[in-house]
């Protein structure tokens, strides 16, 4: 049986890396519905502490360009040259909400993993990417979220002590309709992950001060509403 790329890794290395579930996990079942291949430019949106610019990188050949608000491309510089990617990953410090730094049509795609949430649910932000990938390029995004819509301020017993509102949970059927809205982009994928249990639970092994928390939230019964929703599109 194929063992995953992300199993093969440095697990301390992943743990200290961590922002949240594990997003080398959840990029590289992204990846598996995508149609890399060597050469391609690829912008990583949010990409954090870069390990799904890693992934694509390591994995697949392609040229990434890890853009980040929160960790500084100092930083991942160092992490990058540190695995001998430094010719591969480009780090970025962009803040998605503002204009980007990047030409018109420049990617082959463009991937967010477990950040879109952040910036992306609205109806502004899709159009906004688009320009930056070729026709008939990709945007691919990964994100977590309900296993269904709650009404505002009716969330679960089981969440409400723990809820942060700037999370930005959402199901898929609702990220779905958002991106029907956007005419210059057909949907391919809409579907809950796989990966979903697993990359949690990788996440709350880590020392990380918020995976502490959410490991309360876990064992309080969170997790029966949670899932990882992935939407992919094709420009058009």
């Amino acid at each position: 049986m194929h063992t995953p790329f992300t199993d093969q890794y440095d697990m301390n290395f992943l743990r200290d890396t961590m922002m949240g579930p594990n997003a080398m996990r959840i990029t590289e079942e992204l990846a598996s519905f995508l149609p890399l291949a060597p050469g391609m430019r690829i912008l990583d949106l949010g990409c954090g502490m870069g390990i799904s610019s890693v992934l694509l990188a390591e994995k697949y050949g392609v040229t990434v360009f890890a853009a980040d608000l929160w960790i500084s491309p100092g930083e991942n510089a160092k992490r990058f040259a540190s695995l001998g990617l430094d010719a591969k990953i480009f780090p970025f410090l962009v803040d998605a909400t503002k204009e980007l730094p990047f030409a018109h049509e420049y990617f082959d795609m463009l991937v967010s993993v477990d950040s879109y949430q952040y910036y992306g649910a609205n109806e502004t932000m899709l159009p906004k990417l688009l320009p930056f990938v070729k026709k008939d390029g990709f945007v691919a995004v990964a994100v977590p979220g309900f296993t269904q819509d709650f009404p505002e301020g009716r969330l679960p017993e089981e969440l409400q002590p723990f809820w942060a509102p700037d999370w930005y949970f959402y199901s898929r059927d609702w990220w779905r309709a958002l991106w029907e809205k956007e005419p210059g982009i057909a949907i391919i994928e809409a579907r809950e992950m796989d990966c979903c249990k697993q990359a949690w639970e990788d996440w709350l092994k880590t020392s990380n001060p918020y995976a502490q928390n959410d490991r309360r939230m876990m064992e309080a019964g969170a997790h029966k509403y949670f899932n990882l929703v992935q939407i992919v599109g094709r420009k058009v």
